[in-house]
């Protein structure tokens, strides 16, 4: 497959890539009219420019009818790595197949996926292990090519009856970035389109560290003013001075912005974000969102340093050789003095889990946390939603299913492949549901009547 991908161009920097060149395909057109006595088939994409959350119709016109065609989608990522997706479909009395409405036979999916060709994405076969998709810079699309190709078996070896390149963006026309660096805190603060003020989120992720935008330039495509944080890692966090009021002085910040309106703001958390934003809320007399969303969350703490010696000694390997973290988690579930005392939130909370994550047990948190908070007089405040067959690392929705990749251990550069759990369709799925559920949520407590703290 590497063989026959072709470079045309760049957009902004970004090298893109056909696995085609328009002569050939042509010639392949010209093969099928032949044959069918037919017009060349017609592929079209709507929208062919639109936001990574929003659904694309994909429809191939003017084939013979009952005709067997393979669908197929490639993107070449910001580091330079190859993801397909393809399923087989067989065309109607009419020649038409529309991947929003019939069924794939095979291939990387199966059944009516309008979405398929984006969430089962996986890196081309011979590809390095443990490899993730993220996207890095939300001022350029994401660029997916899609092709159509005559039958289901040996389609790598054609040339494409038909193609069409899509842009899917995180970043809405309109959406301001802008590089933010005050009090010691760095991020990039996302602002909607329009005059504002606007609500706020403060986008906290795991504990890989560094600096990711594109789920707060989809929050400011939806119309919340999102600060995407410069993170901590799991090391720095386990100092003796983990520098937690680095995070208070995010949030400050972001309350006290211009184009924030102070009093509605919430505050957004996956993995390790989570467990700093639990006790924060619980601990901080300055850390007071609106409301809480956590992704794969807990209220796990440690004061001390005891939690090193538990990862030495409950850390396994699968019999993949990959990093299963899941049973530290119930380890430090077992241990009372490791949890934040939840029942000392005041906002609402939404709980995102996963029953088959394998890094932490999330689920099993979540369910000691409604107790702390039921026994608080708090239990409306709590929202738990979980998801089966879905694993640690719930993204936006139609972004591809990582059931293990690598990770950078310890503070050195050492790379692990850590397992996360999930199999692709629930998974994707959960990723579909739990971001319409995280936008409803921040709809209701920030943007309609705020929520009076207890």
């Amino acid at each position: 497959m590497k063989g026959l991908i072709r470079c045309f161009g760049s957009i902004k920097g970004v090298r893109l890539s056909w696995c085609f060149t328009a002569r050939k395909m042509q010639c392949g057109q010209r093969r099928l009219s032949i044959k069918s006595n037919t017009v060349p088939p017609i592929l079209s994409v709507a929208p062919i420019r639109g936001l990574v959350d929003e659904k694309f119709k994909v429809l191939v016109e003017n084939l013979p009818p009952a005709f067997p065609i393979t669908i197929y989608s490639l993107h070449q990522s910001e580091d330079q790595n190859y993801w397909e997706a393809y399923g087989h479909y067989m065309s109607d009395h009419r020649g038409i197949v529309c991947v929003s409405e019939d069924m794939s036979f095979g291939g990387t999916y199966r059944g009516k996926e309008p979405m398929g060709l984006l969430w089962s994405m996986r890196p081309l076969p011979g590809s390095r292990k443990g490899l993730r998709l993220r996207k890095i810079d939300v001022e350029i699309p994401m660029l997916v090519n899609i092709s159509v190709y005559s039958g289901h078996e040996g389609f790598r070896e054609q040339v494409p009856l038909a193609s069409a390149l899509t842009e899917r963006w995180h970043k809405a026309p309109g959406v301001r970035r802008i590089d933010l660096t005050e009090k010691g805190v760095q991020g990039t603060l996302l602002i909607p389109p329009g005059p504002g003020p606007f609500p706020g989120v403060l986008d906290i992720w795991g504990a890989g560290g560094g600096l990711l935008e594109y789920r707060a330039a989809l929050l400011a495509s939806h119309g919340y003013a999102a600060l995407a944080l410069e993170n901590l890692t799991l090391t720095d966090l386990q100092t003796e001075d983990p520098k937690l009021n680095y995070f208070e002085k995010a949030f400050d910040v972001l309350k006290n912005h211009p184009q924030v309106i102070p009093d509605r703001v919430g505050v957004l958390g996956l993995s390790l974000g989570s467990i700093v934003i639990f006790y924060l809320m619980a601990e901080s007399p300055t850390f007071k969102p609106c409301c809480c969303v956590s992704v794969s969350g807990s209220h796990s703490y440690s004061r001390d340093k005891t939690l090193k010696g538990i990862y030495k000694e409950l850390l396994r390997l699968d019999e993949n050789n990959y990093q299963v973290w899941r049973d530290v988690g119930l380890e430090i579930l077992k241990d009372p003095t490791n949890k934040v005392d939840v029942g000392k939130i005041e906002c609402p909370l939404l709980l995102i889990n996963a029953i088959d994550d394998q890094n932490w047990p999330t689920t099993e948190f979540a369910k000691h946390m409604a107790q702390m908070i039921r026994a608080a007089g708090k239990e409306h405040l709590l929202t738990i939603v979980d998801y089966p067959d879905s694993g640690h690392l719930i993204e936006p929705p139609f972004s591809p299913h990582f059931r293990a990749t690598k990770f950078i251990v310890n503070s050195s550069t050492e790379k692990a492949i850590l397992l996360w759990g999930g199999q692709p369709k629930p998974h994707s799925d959960a990723q579909e549901d739990s971001w319409r559920k995280i936008l409803s949520f921040l709809k209701q407590h920030l943007y309609g009547s705020p929520h009076k703290m207890l």
